[in-house]
This record gives C-alpha cells, structure tokens and sequence, in this order.
C-alpha cells in the first residue's frame, strides 16, 4: 500500500514538474495587420512583413470601417528567437479565373504552397479573387501541381471535384463571389504534390 502510495506522489509530481516546464516553455508571438484596398501593393507588403520574420496566418477580403473595402492579413512570428525560414509570398489577383489557373500551375512548378484566399471589390478592378502563396528558399522546393475549378452550379462542382480527387488532387480553399453578371461563382483550388504525380496514378 505504501509503495503504490509512493508512486502515485511521483507521477503527481512529476505532472506537475512538466506542466511547469510546458509554461516555462511556451512561446508567445508578435502579431502584424497588413491591409489595402490596392493589390497591387499587398505582395510589396507581404514580402516586407515576411523580411522581419513574419509569416501568413489569415486572410480575409471584405468592407473594413466606414465601408472601405479591403483585403487584410495577419502576419505573425514568435518571441522566442530568430529563423532560418526565407519566406517569400506570390499574390495572384484576377477576375479571369483562366488567367489564375494558368499563374497557379507556373508557381506550382517553381514550389510555392498555397497559404490562403478571399474575394473583395477593389478600389479600381472591380470584383476579385485573391490567392496567397509562399515559398521557403531556405528549404529544398517540391512541385505542386495546382488545378483550379470555377462554376456556377453545385453539382457541377460535385462532378469536377470527384473526377480530380480520382486523380488524387485535395481540395485546399474555396471562394465564393459574384461575377461581373452578379451571379455567384464558386472557385475552389486543389492541389497534388510531387509525391502523387509520380505514384503513376494520373
């Protein structure tokens, strides 16, 4: 009894010793807003956030204060010390969803992962959608083929998401936005590595 006594106050306490070590140890994070209502300017200030250690974590496109219509990400990086990691970010802004795809599949090739994406009207454009990708040039790049689908029609989209998920391609983000004829298109990005593409199923 007094040994099982004995080792019940030892995992308390060594419990307790970890969960001291885990706070000890965690780490907090610093935060930047990057936000504009020009995209031609976004990936300038990306890449310049992305310089000081900063990497994507959210993006949303949408009416800020006083109606203003912009697009706005969160950048953050952790307190507790410097990286290695050489971030470099890709903004892809169009309202021809085939001008995208074809920009997609070339930053695929050259190995930059997608990180996000919305929809907003700008300022001078009109009505766009927006990806976000990264690339890590302090890490060895892996192809990414990218394959993007746009429709009107839901079970269209079922139609040409099982045929791509057949060829072994996963769904990575979704939009939803209206066209220049006000109806809604939904554009959803898939992607398929390296990995995939040399498995011989195509």
């Amino acid at each position: 009894m007094k040994l099982r006594k004995s080792i019940r106050s030892l995992n308390l306490a060594t419990l307790v010793a970890l969960g001291f070590i885990g706070m000890a140890e965690a780490e907090s994070f610093e935060y930047q807003v990057v936000s504009t209502s020009k995209t031609s300017t976004f990936e300038k200030e990306l890449n310049a956030a992305a310089e000081k250690g900063f990497y994507l974590s959210s993006i949303m496109g949408g009416e800020t204060t006083f109606g203003w219509r912009e697009v706005v990400a969160v950048m953050q990086r952790g307190t507790g010390g410097g990286t290695n990691a050489r971030r470099v970010y890709k903004l892809l802004a169009t309202n021809k969803t085939s001008t995208m795809d074809k920009e997609l599949r070339e930053l695929g090739a050259a190995g930059f992962e997608y990180r996000g994406q919305t929809a907003f009207a700008t300022a001078f454009r009109g009505r766009e959608v927006i990806v976000i990708l990264e690339k890590d040039e302090a890490r060895p790049a892996k192809k990414i083929e990218y394959r993007l689908l746009a429709t009107t029609k839901t079970s269209t989209m079922q139609k040409e998401l099982q045929e791509a998920g057949a060829e072994q391609f996963t769904v990575v983000g979704m939009t939803v936005c209206k066209g220049f004829v006000d109806e809604f298109e939904i554009v959803t990005i898939l992607k398929r590595t390296e990995d995939a593409q040399g498995s011989g199923k195509k």
